[in-house]
């Protein structure tokens, strides 16, 4: 019988427009030994890392009616060049300009009719570097049978691998006829799958919050607070067309330590971690950025974020589930020093009750899992109501020793999380070999000023940097 996709994995597909495209991305930037890229080698490395995930050479195929969820199915004309293409930027090839690309070529839908994913060799940065830019289906990566593109490319040393034999063979596709009868046996098994799945095929799947999601352990969408309320009115709430704004933000991770061990110190030191550090520089970005647009801010005023936040249960020898933690991000409090104490508070209280895994642990489960990680947050996102928050924040250790694409070391890595409906902003962020990257990825009309939430960041972690204690 084929392996057929869950319910929620169909839904992502069901759920996806020109608008909201339901794919996750990364940009991973490189500095190739002698300024260099071998082309070539690259394409034959992506080539000898997917010979051993079968997923990335299936694409979905239908069942008749909408009987059953549909199935993933061998690609028999897969063609390795059709998902890795080649790019290049304009003299002097900035940043500017890779941000540029980025959200030109991230709105544009996956091709349904092949495996879904795709990858960007972007030559000509400045410097001699090279980027790799990726797209994952969010139907594709489950964290189980395929992670992001991404995870799989990079290594923890230098070098080439030597190229081995492709004993891959694609398996014939099953007859539509095949595809009904197993449609006809699993409803006979369980009826009331085969309802769901003719309900999703007939009418657009908007709401799914509550189902499980499947991933690395079992990923478990629980909304740590009950926000019965709605979010608060804010102008990253709004229409969402299919053109893109992209701006990257690269910091120290060593800043946000300490701050942490400063600001610390007038409450207990293990109930502040770096991510709430994180979460206090975007609080004043926030502020930051409301105050350039005009917009009132007062004491009250605050920004709902989605945060989905790692935790394992008692006796857990890994990741078992992904809460999701609402938190109303202080944008009118004026200190820096009281938005990270509140915030620290506000998330302690959230994940009271669970183990949350700490980043250490998270950065070395199943080796680079930050793309992956990345998509499973924004999936969690999806999931749930839009009137709940303003916007989603996921932020996913890495390890802190450098990577390798063949020879070519990766300096910086930028996560990409789609839009869901409703929302003109989501921010991604991973700590990596000494920094901490942002991608922030917002619709181009709602968000024409997002390069100036980009300064906004760097400024609020200097202003918390400088900030004085915390009272006692």
């Amino acid at each position: 019988m084929a392996d057929r996709l869950t319910s929620l994995d169909t839904s992502f597909l069901y759920m996806e427009d020109v608008s909201t495209v339901m794919h996750v991305g990364a940009v991973m930037v490189f500095d190739p030994p002698e300024q260099r890229i071998d082309h070539d080698r690259v394409l034959a490395l992506v080539g000898q890392r997917i010979a051993h995930l079968p997923r990335y050479r299936q694409r979905i195929k239908w069942v008749p009616g909408h009987l059953a969820n549909p199935v993933w199915v061998d690609d028999d004309n897969f063609d390795l060049t059709y998902h890795v293409r080649r790019s290049a930027l304009p003299r002097p090839g900035t940043d500017a300009q890779l941000e540029d690309f980025v959200a030109r070529i991230q709105p544009r839908p996956l091709d349904r009719d092949r495996p879904l994913w795709e990858m960007y060799i972007v030559e000509g940065l400045e410097h001699g570097r090279f980027a790799i830019v990726t797209k994952t289906h969010h139907a594709l990566v489950d964290g189980v049978n395929a992670l992001d593109i991404g995870h799989v490319l990079v290594n923890d040393s230098p070098g080439w691998e030597k190229p081995g034999p492709d004993l891959w063979s694609p398996r014939p596709a099953p007859h539509e006829a095949k595809l009904v009868a197993d449609a006809l046996l699993e409803s006979v098994k369980a009826p009331g799958l085969m309802i769901d799945a003719v309900r999703g095929g007939m009418t657009e799947v908007r709401e799914i919050g509550g189902k499980v999601l499947s991933g690395i352990g079992s990923l478990v969408s629980t909304v740590a607070r009950g926000a019965a309320a709605p979010a608060p009115t804010s102008p990253l709430n709004a229409p969402v067309g299919s053109a893109r704004r992209f701006v990257m933000v690269g910091t120290d991770l060593a800043d946000y330590r300490r701050v942490r061990n400063r600001l610390a110190r007038g409450i207990h030191a293990d109930d502040v971690s770096v991510n709430d550090v994180v979460l206090a520089t975007i609080s004043g970005a926030f502020r930051s950025w409301l105050l350039t647009r005009g917009a009132p801010v007062h004491s009250a005023t605050v920004v709902r974020a989605l945060v989905p936040v790692s935790v394992e249960a008692e006796g857990s020898e890994g990741l078992s589930q992904l809460s999701a933690c609402l938190v109303d991000l202080p944008v009118g409090e004026p200190a820096a020093s009281m938005r990270l104490h509140q915030i620290a508070f506000h998330m302690r209280q959230q994940i009271e009750g669970g183990r949350a895994v700490g980043a250490d642990r998270l950065a070395g489960l199943a080796g680079f899992a930050s793309p992956t990680l990345h998509s499973m947050g924004a999936r969690l996102g999806n999931a749930m109501s839009k009137r709940l928050f303003n916007v989603i924040v996921t932020n996913v250790p890495g390890p802190q020793s450098p990577l390798y694409a063949g020879d070519a070391r990766m300096i910086a890595t930028y996560p990409v999380i789609p839009l869901a409906k409703g929302q003109a902003l989501a921010i991604g962020l991973t700590s990596y070999d000494g920094g901490v990257y942002f991608g922030l990825n917002a619709d181009r009309d709602a968000m024409p000023d997002l390069d100036v939430l980009g300064q906004s960041i760097v400024d609020s972690l200097a202003e918390l940097a400088d900030a004085g204690e915390v009272p006692r």
